[in-house]
């Protein structure tokens, strides 16, 4: 059966099962056509046989056509009926919240990026959608999957795989399915912001060992590579998802909670679930090898067009891959206008549709496996407003070890700010904070640490930890401070008892002048210090304790994070209109 036929009842398309109730200005699931109804209840009908599963041995049960709400349970025998409503005594109780209103609330709530847009869509109203989702192994390579009270990473792969029906047109139509396209999307922890990171295919990164689990239940090593392109971390000498997730992790020190994987189908399945998606180009376009031809101006594409799009890079730009990922991240905002608006999320045609697509065209990590999963990631991510999500790209230059320009490398001027910009959850546009009295008040407690009289370098007295930071740190850092900086009366005591995701200073109240000073040079912030007591060094003096987490780049730099993304570092944000160039 297709997709326009699923769900399907009594040749009853389920779109035209939602209803608008003009009392209560919300769609509602009608699941049989309108009639007059009969101002009093009647009898119910015995229930026709089934072998419906789950059902308990020698009961019937009513079958249910998929895409059909399920009935809420009945109540137990011997238990008290339910109290109804005060005012409505004698009648039937009063429905909750419309089912098609929770089903558009969290089909909106999926909207922060396409992919989980389409695959968060018509949770409650299309159950069998967990039959089209594949999954497979993150091999231990994510964090385990996302948390609610946690900044959000997942890692969008696109491949250049060529399955599905007419794909074998495009370029290398044997391809393993490398990593063509990746994005690495962060979202801010109280939900105000979001970073898409685009990843160069042609980038030359190391990429590590990568275990990865067999069809037997067993597990295989594939061996790293160093020197090598990124998009080898995908398919090349067999290589899965989770070594894609380990190579970014290396890159950018940014381990992902969830992974997701599409092909060329899911740029036409989704693009043709919405209606298409409107473009706007700088110039004519007439590209031979992606068979995109347009005029310049605005267009709406769809299906084989909308992939052709994505896919030109020869008549954009400078004609190469970074000139394609600035005409993909223009796509991909336009296609998040299209799926925030009314148009989209007020029609059940459209929302089904857009399951179906988002949920066939996906391959998702074990931890992300259920329609219920991505609802409750589609729950979180729909709290961004798409002008708070921009889109950039990892910093490169050209191979400086090439004649024929074919690769870049890591721009180490710029990218390791943006890296660091994304692990410390700053936001890449401005942001008006969210915060409760509460916070506020512990926000104003932090920034008081800082204020005050500093002691001299000289009377600064500090034992250095390692507590997740590269072996020898702490002595390196021992010997920046006393050589560079003056802190004599400082020491190294070693590894801490427990690794550290951000270094912390601990100090007594009395000492709460040397903690400024010694703030000062190594530029922590109020949040990294930790009031508390004092302890005894090996001269039998009071000391504080300076425990390197694994936030440490190096002895003498700087833990002060950036504040705005480098100058130079191209950026965009989804709600803005751009035409290509």
């Amino acid at each position: 059966m297709d997709a326009q036929g699923r769900g399907r009842a009594g040749d009853i398309d389920p779109a035209d099962q939602w209803v608008l109730n003009p009392h209560t200005g919300e769609y509602e699931l009608r699941l049989t056509p309108s009639a007059p109804q009969s101002g009093i209840p009647g009898p119910r009908r015995s229930a026709p046989s089934s072998n419906r599963v789950g059902a308990p041995a020698g009961r019937t049960a009513t079958p249910v056509a998929p895409g059909r709400a399920v009935p809420p349970p009945r109540r137990r025998r011997g238990a008290p009926p339910e109290e109804p409503l005060p005012g409505r005594r004698g009648r039937r109780p009063v429905k909750q919240k419309s089912k098609a209103k929770k089903a558009l609330l969290w089909t909106g709530g999926t909207m922060a990026f396409v992919l989980v847009a389409a695959a968060g869509g018509g949770y409650l109203y299309i159950r069998h959608l967990n039959g089209n989702i594949t999954s497979v192994s993150d091999d231990g390579a994510s964090t385990g999957g996302f948390q609610s009270d946690k900044a959000i990473n997942i890692l969008l792969i696109g491949t250049d795989k060529r399955t599905g029906a007419g794909n074998e047109s495009y370029g290398d139509k044997n391809s393993v399915g490398h990593a063509d396209t990746t994005i690495l999307l962060h979202v801010s922890k109280d939900r105000t912001n979001a970073t898409a990171l685009s990843i160069p295919r042609d980038l030359i990164v190391d990429v590590p060992d990568c275990e990865t689990k067999q069809e037997d239940g067993s597990t295989k090593v594939i061996p790293g590579t160093d020197d090598v392109r990124f998009n080898t971390s995908l398919g090349q000498d067999e290589r899965t998802p989770s070594c894609t997730v380990r190579t970014v992790t290396e890159l950018t020190g940014i381990q992902a909670d969830n992974f997701m994987v599409a092909d060329f189908n899911a740029v036409k399945t989704l693009t043709t679930a919405v209606g298409g998606v409107e473009i706007c180009l700088a110039k004519d376009i007439d590209d031979e090898d992606s068979k995109l031809k347009l005029s310049k101006g605005t267009h709406t594409i769809s299906g084989e067009q909308a992939l052709a799009f994505v896919r030109t890079r020869h008549s954009v730009g400078f004609g190469g891959d970074l000139s394609r990922i600035t005409l993909q991240q223009q796509f991909l905002s336009a296609l998040m206008r299209k799926l925030k608006s009314n148009d989209t999320l007020t029609n059940p045609t459209k929302m089904i549709k857009l399951a179906e697509a988002g949920t066939k065209a996906l391959t998702v990590d074990s931890n992300l496996d259920s329609i219920g999963k991505l609802k409750d990631l589609g729950l979180e991510l729909g709290k961004l407003n798409v002008k708070n999500l921009t889109f950039t790209t990892v910093p490169v230059v050209d191979n400086p070890t090439e004649k024929v320009k074919a690769t870049v490398v890591l721009n180490d001027a710029t990218a390791p700010t943006v890296f660091d910009m994304i692990k410390n959850d700053v936001s890449f546009t401005e942001v008006k904070k969210k915060a409760s009295a509460s916070k506020n008040a512990e926000a104003a407690e932090e920034a008081a640490r800082l204020k005050g009289t500093k002691s001299a370098a000289s009377e600064v007295r500090v034992r250095i930890l390692n507590g997740g930071a590269a072996a020898g740190s702490a002595q390196a850092e021992l010997e920046y401070l006393q050589n560079e900086e003056g802190v004599l009366k400082s020491e190294n005591a070693g590894n801490a008892d427990a690794a550290l995701s951000r270094t912390t200073l601990e100090y007594a109240p009395d000492q709460a002048d040397q903690a400024r000073r010694l703030a000062a040079i190594l530029g922590l912030s109020e949040a990294q210090l930790k009031p508390g007591k004092s302890v005894t060094n090996s001269q039998g003096l009071p000391t504080m304790t300076l425990t390197l987490g694994k936030d440490f780049k190096g002895a003498g730099v700087s833990f002060t994070t950036a504040t705005k993304a480098p100058e130079g570092v191209q950026q965009s944000t989804a709600d803005k209109v751009e035409c290509a160039k």
